[in-house]
Parts: structure tokens; sequence; C-alpha cells
């Protein structure tokens, strides 16, 4: 065989490599983050009347009816996890972009969206509500955010594609 044909085998080697490897990662991401056809859009009525049913039925019992959270909500529980944070505008919910609400309320409490060692109560509710429904509560939790807030918010969103 020839320089040139080694070369050029060489060659197509790394090329197929590089090329599956990419089709891993892209099929991991995919995996990890969720499509952009669900997005949560708080002035949309319909999906926001679905998220207020899906939040009362799964995130109200820890969340709070009106997004209050758990009282004391930044000081750790005897157990030493964290109370359920208030998803209102005294929360910290808003300062996070969309894509890792979904997540976090998907998976749960677990990386990416938090510390390996992390320890909570949040369960990830992905078994039990389809991605619609998660979206869905996320329009419901911002269609209660002051405008200011919510522009903020969809501004981090943004900038995290």
């Amino acid at each position: 065989m020839s320089k040139v044909s080694r070369g050029r085998s060489r060659l197509l080697s790394w090329l197929v490599l590089v090329i599956g490897l990419s089709v891993i990662v892209a099929s991991l991401a995919l995996q990890w983050w969720p499509a952009d056809s669900g997005r949560a859009d708080p002035s949309d009525a319909a999906q926001v009347a679905t998220g207020k049913t899906v939040y009362e039925a799964s995130c109200a019992s820890c969340h709070g009816g009106q997004l209050q959270g758990q009282p004391d909500w930044q000081k750790r529980l005897p157990s030493g996890r964290m109370p359920a944070p208030p998803h209102n505008q005294n929360g910290h919910t808003w300062h996070h972009p969309d894509r890792m609400l979904f997540g976090i309320i998907r998976d749960g409490m677990v990386p990416p969206w938090a510390p390996p060692d992390y320890e909570s109560d949040m369960p990830g509710f992905g078994g039990r509500l389809s991605d619609d429904e998660i979206w869905a509560v996320l329009a419901y939790i911002k269609s209660r955010w002051p405008q200011k807030v919510r522009d903020w918010q969809a501004e981090k969103s943004r900038q995290s594609r």
C-alpha cells in the first residue's frame, strides 16, 4: 500500500470516528435537553389552565397552592435537606432558564441540574407527567410572575439556548 493510500485510509478512519462520536454526543444531548417544541408560554390560556390543573395535582402539596413554598425554605430541615422553595417571585425559580426548570421537574434534583452529592426530596416526574404537562406547569408558574420578572427570565432562557 502506498503512502498516499495509507494517508487516505487514516483520514477516512478518523473521519468515521469523528462522525460516530458526534452521533453519540448528539443522541445523549437530545436525551438530556428537552425539545423546544413544548415551550412554556404564560400567555397561552389553554396551556396555563392545563398547567394549573397539573400543578395542583402534582406540585402544590410541597410547593404550596399559591406557589409560596414551604416555611423557612432557605433553612435546612433536620434531615439536612432543603424545604420546597416557592415558585412565585419571592423564590429563585425565575433565576433559572426554562430548559433547566424542565429538567429538574422531569429528572429531579440530580446531575446535571444539581451537584452529584445533592440530596433533595424533589422527585423526577418524567415517568408520571408528559413533556407537554411539564411545559404546561412551567407556563402556569410563569403566568403568576410579575411582567418584569417574566421578561428577565425569558431573556435568561434565550441566552441559555
